[in-house]
């Protein structure tokens, strides 16, 4: 993919911050989040191994009747690195607004390649989905979010249902899912580090998110920066979209042009709120269900 430069190529996660934010971007936004809007549970597992654990973010106070919208967020980081601990940012934003949010950690290369992190993120839905009615949640209500790598990971779970099948549910579970600067047709692979998670060079179509676009898609909202150099948005998002819609799916696609691949999730942090009105965007979103 040579001009369009793709995490695929320079790495995805939110490292450019540091422009922003000093040495440690995420830790300096994360000192920023406050305290008082949100209660975090933490810790909590969906399956044996260390990585399979996520944290739960819930507004204050009770549950209404029905129970709270719910967001499960994968991140970033080119499959090869992330930490929940770094996306508190996510969680707080979505709970100030009445969203419960998951922040899921995922087993990574090396320690496993594609798909078997898809598998970890079914997992992770499967316990967000089981748990729905004891957590507070309105079981009508839950979504999947993701920003760059971590949009491929929801929009697999969303598009081709052997992964959630494989955990027990169907895509349908879920009233949408959210992509942010997500890679959703990437190949072939130009960052010699992501090749071998999707076996390089016998890359399985299969593999695509835009392969499985089709009539059975649920609801979709993808929103790109329109100066995104990691993940190009028009072979990406765009195609995506024209997809979903060419297969008659309900899909919503935001462009935003002060924000690039980074502070596109950034913007959910209160002192990057100016970037990109993402945060109202997803919010409103999820509540329109």
């Amino acid at each position: 993919m040579p001009a369009r430069r793709s995490f695929l190529a320079a790495g995805g996660g939110l490292l450019g911050l540091g422009t922003i934010a000093g040495c440690s971007p995420l830790g300096t936004i994360n000192a920023l989040v406050p305290g008082d809007t949100h209660e975090r549970i933490a810790d909590r597992r969906y399956g044996d191994d260390e990585r399979q654990r996520l944290d739960l973010y819930r507004p204050l106070g009770r549950a209404p009747a029905g129970g709270w919208p719910a967001v499960l967020f994968f991140y970033g980081g080119s499959w090869n690195s992330g930490a929940r601990a770094d996306y508190r940012f996510v969680g707080e934003a979505l709970a100030s607004r009445g969203i419960v949010c998951g922040v899921a950690d995922y087993r990574l290369y090396p320690q496993v390649a594609y798909p078997d992190f898809l598998r970890d993120c079914a997992n992770a839905a499967a316990w967000i989905s089981t748990g729905a009615v004891h957590l507070g949640l309105d079981a009508r209500r839950l979504y999947l979010m993701g920003h760059s790598a971590g949009a491929y990971n929801a929009a697999m779970l969303a598009l081709d249902a052997r992964w959630l099948e494989g955990a027990g549910l169907a895509p349908a579970r879920f009233a949408g899912w959210i992509g942010l600067a997500g890679p959703y047709d990437f190949v072939p692979i130009g960052n010699r580090a992501v090749r071998p998670v999707f076996h390089h060079p016998d890359v399985p179509r299969e593999s695509q998110p835009i392969v499985h676009a089709d009539r059975r898609a649920i609801r979709s909202f993808l929103g790109v920066a329109e100066t995104d150099s990691f993940v190009d948005p028009q072979r990406n998002s765009a195609r995506l979209a024209e997809h979903l819609e060419r297969a008659g799916t309900e899909v919503t696609l935001r462009w935003y042009p002060r924000a690039n691949h980074m502070t596109l999730a950034g913007a959910f942090a209160r002192p990057l709120h100016w970037v990109a009105p993402v945060l109202d965007d997803v919010e409103a979103f999820v509540k329109q269900a």
